[in-house]
């Protein structure tokens, strides 16, 4: 905590030294900016978005929330940057040319006062502002872009227990459709699509199948119908699948939506795991297939979840598949008490869809709340692999981190990778 109070301080003091700056800046291009009713705006709006850092950083809102809150402060950032990056070049101008001047003069070198009364260049202040403004346009032309441009993620899953008649099996996982959010359902087709093009063996949906209510997946539902598998679709449910942030007149309402969440996963075909476990047989051999409720680590989650529930009779398996909607019960949960979970499935992030990934560097905002938030993670013997999700959530936009099919490959024995 004392980290923390450190950066909450540190932080605001130094966006706030970088709105000093900017405010120099501007008092060359626009006259108005030194009224008395422009700086208050303008420092009421500094004061906002150090708020809404914090609070996309720090607060308990839901991930969504957070997640508009910091593409908000990012945006912003980045006009701010490019604006900085020209200020910063005329006072290098501004430099030279006193330097010059002095090296010039036969007389006694100017006074300091002389430095600060060179003028800033005025187009360089409005050019600046243009500058800033270009990467605002690019991120807002792109932002919807993203909702559809689905990827395919390939993972290697090394087990040395594995059973050899599941060597080379794959599995595909999709999370985080949010049905309530689509504007396009002819788009969205495109990538069941892709995840059916893998020719997966099995598929797992690992949560947040609508917003808020069961309702919303009805406009859906003849998309979704088409996932399918040999081995079976295993799906479970994620924090938004309760109805808890849906407006019920009553609570025997908000008990018939989750009944219809559930009818809604076998319309669809999937077989939905609520604290129980599958055994997947080929050739005599089996692992185990488990999936829990939602259980998240922060309290305005639900802990539905039950893993004792879970890993009943699953003792003689010798690899075991854990379904978790929420990253954060890996470390508070799977780690410390079931050491016997192999690999845990998860979504719930969507990587704050916003930031950067390729194969070698991934960063997102959301990593300063998840520690395991996109792509795969290992403790000793114990991995997650985290989903950034098929749909959306928030604000309606995907910028670097774009939405994912993933589509793992067993295979027995240790990870290469480990022994390098």
């Amino acid at each position: 905590m004392q980290g923390n109070t450190f950066y909450i301080i540190l932080i605001p003091l130094i966006l706030l030294a970088l709105d000093y700056y900017l405010l120099r800046g501007l008092y060359t291009a626009f006259k108005f900016t030194r009224k008395k009713w422009f700086l208050g705006l303008y420092w009421f709006a500094a004061l906002f978005i150090v708020a809404v850092l914090l609070l996309g950083v720090y607060s308990k809102m839901s991930v969504g929330v957070r997640g508009a809150f910091l593409f908000l402060f990012f945006i912003t950032f980045i006009f701010k940057l490019f604006y900085a990056l020209f200020i910063l070049i005329d006072d290098l101008r501004r430099f030279i040319t006193y330097r010059i001047r002095k090296n010039k003069s036969t007389e006694t070198a100017p006074a300091p006062e002389s430095f600060r009364s060179i003028p800033r260049s005025e187009f360089l202040m409005k050019a600046g502002i243009l500058a800033g403004a270009v990467p605002l346009y690019l991120i807002k032309h792109n932002m919807s872009k993203g909702i559809y441009d689905y990827r395919v993620q390939n993972v290697d899953l090394y087990l040395p227990n594995l059973p050899k008649a599941f060597n080379g099996m794959r599995i595909g996982q999709i999370s985080d459709i949010h049905s309530g959010s689509f504007h396009s359902v002819h788009n969205m087709q495109g990538g069941v699509q892709m995840l059916l093009n893998q020719k997966t063996d099995v598929i797992f949906f690992t949560g947040d199948l609508v917003n808020g209510q069961t309702a919303e997946v009805n406009r859906v539902i003849d998309v979704f119908k088409k996932v399918r598998a040999p081995l079976g679709v295993y799906s479970i449910l994620g924090n938004h699948d309760y109805g808890d942030y849906g407006k019920w007149a009553t609570a025997a309402d908000k008990a018939k939506n989750l009944q219809d969440m559930h009818q809604a996963h076998k319309t669809l075909g999937w077989d939905l795991l609520t604290d129980e476990h599958r055994r997947l047989k080929i050739d005599g051999q089996e692992l185990g297939i488990l999936g829990i409720g939602n259980w998240g680590e922060m309290s305005r989650f639900p802990k539905y979840g039950k893993m004792e529930e879970a890993v009943k009779g699953t003792d003689d398996l010798p690899v075991k598949l854990l379904l978790s909607h929420d990253p954060s019960h890996w470390r508070a949960e799977v780690i410390p008490k079931y050491p016997q979970i192999d690999v845990m499935f998860s979504g719930h992030t969507h990587g704050m869809q916003f930031g950067v990934r390729t194969p070698d560097f991934q960063w997102s905002p959301i990593e300063y709340v998840y520690s395991e938030w996109a792509g795969l993670y290992r403790e000793k013997h114990q991995q997650i692999y985290v989903n950034v999700g098929y749909g959306f959530l928030g604000y309606p936009g995907r910028i670097g981190i774009l939405p994912e099919i993933t589509v793992f490959t067993l295979k027995a024995g240790e990870d290469p990778a480990l022994k390098a």
